[in-house]
């Protein structure tokens, strides 16, 4: 059993236990999610069985879109409802300003990001001052849906690595009230079904493939670089994603994934990810 599963995560669960359930569900023994959910947050979570767990960085690395509610006038020590809140009343005067583009975000301090290898949400805990340096992200649209009394409805679509709840800090005294993951590169939560295995070849779609003849795939296999027969073939419009990986997915004649490949600088294909049966 290779592949992806679309999972609508609940509000309440960590992502860890939700991927703990698939896994029991399923019979099997190892599985692994790309890219954590905060446990108030719900919607969608790519949960990877078998081989796909080879390209968790190419699943995690992928663009992501949201749903959140803010509610301004209040401020939370973890920019979310399960934190401590300090209501202040100020409320944003006019339209908001969302910005878009290239920006610099500092992580929130109760975060997943390590620091010295323990996670900084461990640390604040703890009472520990956790200020975690800036790292550049984009956001690609960012719109407001809706706005009543002091909650706002908030759409944004933005790259991996972007936390929600800065940006809504940042919008003034506010924090996230409600998150919703709504889609994950080409993967949309209204397609989740916690017990579909989308195959591997269908769930790398964003990346560009080449097929291979026997002799060829054998080669890739077992690790050998090889001369390209043909031109990779790109994603189909509907997988096309953001800045997609360079990795090429080297396909057998039986349509079945061999390896993940780079181009080298001759044009021959180096293998950096195999998928032979451990």
């Amino acid at each position: 059993m290779d592949g992806v599963l679309l999972v609508d995560k609940p509000a309440g669960r960590t992502s860890h236990a939700v991927t703990s359930t698939v896994r029991r569900d399923l019979g099997i023994r190892k599985a692994g999610h790309a890219g954590t959910l905060d446990p108030f947050a719900t919607g969608l979570l790519l949960v990877l069985v078998g081989r796909a767990r080879r390209t968790q960085r190419l699943f995690t690395a992928l663009p992501k879109e949201y749903e959140a509610v803010a509610r301004f006038g209040a401020v939370s020590d973890t920019g979310d409802p399960e934190g401590e809140i300090t209501t202040t009343g100020v409320l944003p005067d006019g339209e908001l300003a969302l910005p878009t583009g290239c920006l610099r975000q500092r992580p929130p301090a109760f975060s997943a990001v390590k620091v010295g290898g323990r996670r900084a949400y461990d640390l604040a805990r703890r009472g520990e001052e956790v200020v975690l340096p800036e790292r550049e992200v984009t956001v690609y649209d960012f719109e407001q849906l809706w706005r009543s009394g002091d909650r706002v409805g908030l759409r944004l679509a933005c790259s991996s690595g972007t936390y929600v709840r800065s940006l809504v800090a940042d919008l003034g005294d506010a924090y996230t009230e409600e998150l919703r993951r709504t889609r994950i590169g080409p993967f949309d939560v209204a397609d989740a079904d916690p017990r579909r295995v989308v195959a591997l070849p269908a769930a790398l779609g964003f990346l560009r493939r080449l097929t291979l003849p026997e002799e060829l795939a054998r080669a890739v296999a077992h690790g050998r670089p090889v001369e390209p027969p043909a031109a990779p073939v790109p994603p189909s419009p509907g997988w096309e994603v953001p800045e997609p990986p360079p990795e090429i997915l080297l396909l057998d004649e039986g349509g079945d994934a061999v390896a993940l490949a780079l181009e080298r600088e001759d044009g021959s294909l180096k293998p950096v990810v195999g998928f032979r049966p451990s």
